[in-house]
């Protein structure tokens, strides 16, 4: 979308727009951010993004398609009874849906303010639903301080809808209308629902906390530990001042407590266990799930490893009081293995990593954690939902070690049972992501999806071409 060559610059020629008083300054910057990104002030209509196939799906999948019968319920009301539009939006401006009487619809729908349609500011300029979702705050746009001229009809009140979990805006709550100004009470509604939105997600965030404190409080014992949600929300901590904290979980290395202190972050598949650790001793990370490259993370650095030094950590990691060389050779070759061989690429290892490759035995002197164990771990405390989320495939799958395979088969097929005796949908949708094609998961999943949801169709396709290929 782009801003024509002939097109006036509404910031230096006001009267063009809406003579009278000079634009507030939220609009003005606003203007300014819309024409910066290109949009024509003489566009026609908002962008189609999602078509009417595509929409369904895009809205199931978003966090407020189960809180849309609630705002259908507090905004229908008003919208039937004085010829107002109600949307509500994703965080990119697409029009999840929209309901309002039929003349106000049809008028929308030439102008985009329809289902799949983008209204962020750098689409449509400014207005409503796009100038919220970049302010972060509630807004009303009154007829011609809509950049793009064609809006200069419309006249909408919008308030973003913010995620109490995350603190990220996850949505917008927008009442349009064709007027040249909307009633205060209308602003005060838009506003109104999204903190209703709001609460609601309270609520489900404050439900969720209390099932993972039911589930973890029990590891809280010992040393200083923390438990913290995936998106750094502590939950519980020993000793507890550090509640209703918020702790960055990086990707890789140490997490630092309030206190200063340093931390490893276990993986729990829907929180992490925060545990302090001596200072100074490293911390490794071993990912050896899945197709990805094996890595190791020490002290936060990320190492790519070969295949061969992928193996011998994760025999390290499985025997943490250590091996003889002759043993490591036998656990990962057989009797055909060379002690030779092992020995070389330990010292190829212990380039890579330093002090924590240890000998005689052959040990890992500093803090583990691995993801296959930490699956392993899930499996065994029943938690198969945090395990099926943290196995993003077999362990080193290209392996043909003797250790490795008895590792890989036994934790794929422990998971596996877990998940046909009490896993739910969308614990056995997580496995089928894996790219297993396992025909009695594919088939739960069909069986158990209900005909709209496009993830039944995707499940019945792979199982009819693993059929097929058979």
């Amino acid at each position: 979308m782009t801003r024509s060559s002939d097109a006036r610059d509404p910031i230096a020629d006001r009267g063009r727009h809406a003579p009278g008083d000079a634009p507030s300054p939220m609009v003005t910057d606003s203007w300014r951010r819309s024409l910066a990104a290109g949009v024509d002030p003489g566009l026609a209509s908002a962008p189609l993004v999602f078509d009417a196939d595509m929409i369904a799906g895009v809205r199931r999948s978003h966090p407020l398609d189960r809180h849309l019968t609630m705002l259908r319920e507090a905004l229908r009301g008003m919208a039937d009874a004085s010829a107002h539009l109600m949307v509500v939006t994703d965080a990119d401006g697409h029009v999840l849906w929209s309901e309002g009487p039929r003349t106000v619809r049809r008028r929308a729908d030439r102008i985009g303010l329809a289902e799949g349609f983008r209204w962020a500011e750098d689409s449509v300029g400014t207005n409503g639903i796009g100038t919220a979702l970049s302010v972060g705050g509630p807004v009303c746009i009154q007829a011609t301080e809509h950049l793009v001229r064609v809006l200069h009809t419309w006249s909408c009140a919008a308030a973003p809808i913010t995620d109490p979990d995350t603190g990220q805006v996850i949505g917008c709550v927008d009442i349009s209308g064709t007027k040249s100004a909307l009633h205060p009470a209308v602003v005060a509604l838009a506003q109104a629902a999204a903190r209703l939105t709001e609460a609601q997600l309270t609520v489900e965030m404050h439900r969720r906390d209390e099932r993972l404190r039911a589930r973890h409080l029990h590891r809280l014992r010992g040393d200083t530990r923390v438990l913290v949600t995936t998106t750094g929300r502590v939950l519980a901590a020993d000793p507890d001042r550090w509640r209703d904290r918020r702790i960055v979980i990086p990707e890789a290395g140490r997490v630092t407590l309030p206190d200063g202190r340093s931390a490893i972050a276990e993986d729990l598949g829907s929180a992490f266990l925060l545990r302090t650790v001596e200072s100074g001793r490293p911390s490794l990370k071993l990912r050896l799930l899945g197709d990805q490259q094996p890595c190791a993370v020490l002290d936060g650095r990320r190492i790519p490893l070969s295949l061969r030094h992928a193996e011998l950590l994760a025999l390290m990691a499985l025997h943490p009081r250590g091996l003889t060389c002759e043993q490591s050779s036998f656990h990962l070759y057989g009797d055909e293995g060379n002690p030779v061989t092992v020995r070389a690429e330990i010292h190829r290892l212990r380039g890579q990593l330093g002090d924590v490759v240890r000998a005689k035995p052959y040990r890992l002197d500093c803090d583990v954690e691995a993801d296959f164990l930490n699956v392993r771990r899930l499996l065994g405390s029943g938690n198969v939902a945090g395990a099926v989320r943290l196995y993003a495939g077999p362990l080193l799958p290209r392996s043909e070690s003797k250790a490795i395979k008895i590792e890989r088969d036994d934790l794929g097929n422990q998971l596996r049972r877990q998940l046909l005796h009490r896993g739910d949908v969308d614990d056995l949708w997580a496995y089928a992501q894996t790219g297993d094609d396992d025909l009695e998961i594919l088939g739960r999943l069909a069986a158990a999806l209900p005909p709209e949801d496009p993830r039944r169709v995707a499940a019945q396709l792979r199982e009819h071409r693993v059929l097929s290929d058979g």
